[in-house]
């Protein structure tokens, strides 16, 4: 039974201009129920995570300077989001709508947020459009609150770009193995080592790409995780432009297979963020977003 998070706080107001294609959050969610592989009933309002569901993951002076308005701008340009009210409530939401799905996950099998993979949010700063590192605070959440039935976890981050944040909050915690392909020459440019780290080169192809993920996930079969986390970004497409890689749609849709199936087939719950994607037109970014929920539905289809 498939639930999916979503909130229009997503969609924040942003200076004329901006860079950031925010509208990909609300464009998503109606492609979705358009074509029918989302339902509304399926879709649920992202809570704000608390003040203590974010000291999980960061510092409380960095919490309490997003939240109160009042971290420094020299710390807040790094993110790239002017503060503003929206900002916090977006930033909040992005975090309580992980916890709801990976414990929604934890029960049912499968749950996602259209949004989320802020994974360039460091425990005591952001940055790179990330404020609140969601899939960190979620990891860490579920091996404290369900300790029972969560021993280890599994991040398998396929954005294009280094998760350097979610690696350095959880950076030597036995009880979580990052599993990270991305660009090997794009940002961050200083990155901070994963368990696994597979940088890739600029130009990459469906084929390559498959061959090192099959690798991974192999070796990551190894760890016998009980929670996959999934950074499903869509920017290895090739008509990204801040990717540098050349996959396909359907070559996407290929990964998402592999990640989703695998989860499938060996019976381990799993999450997924959105990630990344910028590409032009915004409409192949919501096009391969959508297309990780096609995957989903060949795995999971919906029950009438």
């Amino acid at each position: 039974m498939l639930r999916v998070w979503y909130s229009e706080d997503f969609t924040l107001q942003l200076p004329e201009g901006h860079r950031f294609p925010m509208r990909k959050y609300r464009d998503l969610r109606e492609a979705l129920v358009n074509a029918c592989i989302v339902n509304e009933t399926e879709l649920f309002e992202s809570p704000e995570a608390t003040r203590d569901e974010l000291l999980l993951a960061h510092d409380a002076a960095y919490v309490d300077g997003i939240l109160s308005g009042s971290l420094p701008e020299r710390e807040l340009k790094p993110i790239g989001f002017p503060w503003s009210p929206g900002l916090v409530r977006r930033s909040r939401r992005t975090v309580g709508g992980a916890l709801a799905a990976s414990r929604w996950a934890l029960e049912h099998g499968i749950a996602g947020q259209l949004a989320g993979g802020t994974h360039h949010a460091h425990r005591n700063r952001g940055g790179g459009y990330c404020v609140f590192n969601d899939q960190a605070c979620a990891a860490l959440h579920l091996l404290r609150e369900c300790a029972d039935k969560v021993r280890r976890v599994l991040i398998v981050d396929l954005d294009v770009h280094q998760g350097d944040g979610t690696s350095s909050i959880l950076r030597g915690h036995e009880q979580v193995y990052i599993l990270s392909l991305h660009g090997e020459r794009n940002y961050p440019f200083r990155k901070v080592a994963s368990t696994v780290d597979r940088g890739l080169p600029d130009g990459l192809t469906d084929i390559d790409y498959m061959k090192v993920l099959d690798e991974e996930l192999d070796r990551a079969l190894g760890f016998r995780p009980d929670l996959i986390l999934y950074q499903a970004g869509v920017d290895p497409l090739a008509s990204d432009r801040l990717g540098k890689l050349s996959l396909t749609h359907e070559g996407l849709k290929q990964r998402d297979r592999r990640v989703i199936g695998f989860a499938h087939q060996l019976n381990i719950p799993i999450s997924l963020a959105m990630g990344g994607g910028y590409a032009e037109p915004i409409s192949d970014t919501v096009r391969a977003h959508v297309g990780t929920y096609e995957v989903v539905r060949e795995f999971w289809p919906r029950i009438p």
